[in-house]
């Protein structure tokens, strides 16, 4: 069994992985490039950073086909930090980043994903879809004495045709083979026709310079005592809860796509080790890129390998083919993003809006819209208090009593639902102990006590019967109710 998992898991269709990595890897490198500046650092801390995360998490994560990299979600959260304290506090932040990053993963947290809601996923799919296309727009814009301006005449005219060439050959390519991914031939096939031609276009060169050599080991150069925890703690902690969620999302996304299961906690465990890693060779902070996992897994990326390649592809251009690589026309890649943003947008979740719930359809927009204005972070933590403040406001209103009578004047409820701290006003409307019957029992039988507020919902209406003059008595309280109340020292004893 382990023997056939390591095949799947990294000889599968070996030729169509490597390919798929190579693809990915060119997606990887201008992106990177623009998060470094972005966080205003050198671009080569955001290339090494891609080479390390993506490598490490590819060989030792939970999830092969996913792509990580240094992300524009981590470079945005340590902006203040550099610009402040300067790049060696910043590595300082990417290695406690890691380290918490590990420790989730150690205490096998990645499981509570499962508690994001559908719409939430959606909601955080759409945003980042919106992002990566609104992010190409910086592209059509030129650097000059008065700021950056829109392109215009002559080169936009190129830009605008080398991004449309480039969109249809992803699009009509499949079409005609699978043989080869079609990212790839577009890339190559835009870039080599741009260069044939001498077309007057921007090029990754003419974003950043990109060679340099093997990142080398070395601590941060900085003071170790509390006040440089202080400094750095809360960025550390910030791009490791928005690390986390924004890999544990993606993860979500790539399992439905593959149809596979992963292991969310090596996941969190691999990125843990990997940005520890990387601030300790020089690299910025990461985690999955979803535009770059899309981009791998619509080329075949797959297996192990594909992460694998696309990392050390990374590498390769900083040591040996950074004059090839940055000849390639940004516009390629943009038209290779704008189909991405397209093929992750969840265009479905449209249709259904008017279909689903109301509160469901307010989740899905209300986690797009934040994640585009603000960060991944708020709008995920909002779309969940949206979805349980929902779910807690359906849930209390299931709570009833079937109310019987017996000839000896008894009266019996016999209650249904849950018992928590949304429902216990409700709870407390079922009864009316100064009009009810003198023996009232109370049969709990298919009643769930959920929380504090229950088991206090519980001693009140006690205390109502006790005052009134009544004799209440509860029945048929199931093992784990009597445990709760047990271990809250409340004993229901009859009234």
């Amino acid at each position: 069994m382990m023997i056939q998992s390591l095949r799947e898991q990294w000889l599968s269709n070996l030729p169509g992985n490597v390919l798929a990595g190579l693809t990915s890897s060119f997606a990887l490198v201008p992106e990177c490039i623009a998060f470094a500046l972005v966080a205003q650092v050198n671009p080569l801390m955001g290339l090494y950073g891609a080479f390390i995360i993506c490598a490490l998490t590819a060989i030792f994560g939970g999830r092969p086909g996913m792509i990580s990299g240094a992300a524009g979600s981590m470079a945005v959260v340590i902006v203040a930090l550099v610009v402040e304290h300067g790049a060696q506090y910043l590595l300082a932040a990417v290695v406690l980043s890691g380290a918490l990053m590990m420790l989730f993963g150690l205490l096998r947290l990645g499981k509570l994903i499962r508690m994001v809601p559908h719409p939430v996923m959606i909601g955080f799919v759409n945003g980042l879809a919106i992002i990566i296309a609104m992010a190409q727009l910086e592209h059509f814009k030129r650097t000059t004495a008065q700021g950056d301006v829109w392109l215009q005449g002559m080169p936009l005219a190129i830009m605008c045709a080398l991004v449309a060439v480039t969109m249809l050959i992803v699009y009509v390519l499949p079409r005609i083979t699978r043989a080869v991914p079609p990212a790839l031939v577009a890339i190559v096939s835009v870039g080599v026709f741009s260069q044939l031609m001498h077309l007057p276009t921007r090029t990754l060169g003419d974003m950043a310079h990109i060679a340099g050599a093997l990142p080398g080991f070395h601590l941060p150069q900085i003071p170790f005592d509390l006040e440089t925890f202080r400094i750095v703690g809360p960025y550390a902690l910030l791009m490791a809860i928005v690390g986390l969620l924004e890999t544990l999302l993606t993860f979500n996304l790539t399992d439905e796509i593959t149809e596979t299961r992963g292991r969310p906690n090596r996941e969190c465990l691999a990125l843990g080790v990997a940005n520890v890693v990387s601030g300790l060779f020089g690299g910025m902070a990461g985690c999955a890129m979803i535009g770059q996992t899309m981009i791998n897994l619509s080329s075949g990326g797959r297996s192990r390998v594909s992460g694998a390649t696309s990392g050390i592809m990374i590498l390769l251009f900083i040591l040996f083919l950074s004059p090839l690589i940055e000849r390639i026309p940004v516009a390629a890649l943009v038209g290779v993003m704008f189909v991405v943003a397209q093929q992750t947008f969840a265009w479905g979740s449209l249709r259904v809006l008017g279909k689903v719930p109301r509160n469901d359809a307010l989740v899905v927009i209300a986690v797009t819209v934040i994640t585009v204005f603000t960060d991944l972070a708020i709008a995920v933590l909002c779309g969940i208090v949206i979805a349980a403040l929902n779910f807690a406001w359906q849930h209390a209103r299931e709570i009833r009593a079937e109310v019987t009578s017996s000839s000896e004047g008894a009266r019996t409820y016999v209650l249904h639902g849950t018992l928590f701290f949304a429902s216990t006003a409700n709870f407390q409307d079922l009864f009316l102990p100064q009009n009810d019957a003198d023996e009232v029992v109370v049969d709990c039988q298919h009643l769930h006590v959920a929380d504090h507020s229950a088991v206090v919902a519980l001693e009140t209406l006690r205390d109502r019967y006790q005052k009134a003059g009544r004799r209440l008595r509860f029945a048929n309280l199931s093992t784990r109710n009597q445990h709760i109340l047990k271990r809250a020292g409340v004993s229901l004893t009859n009234v």
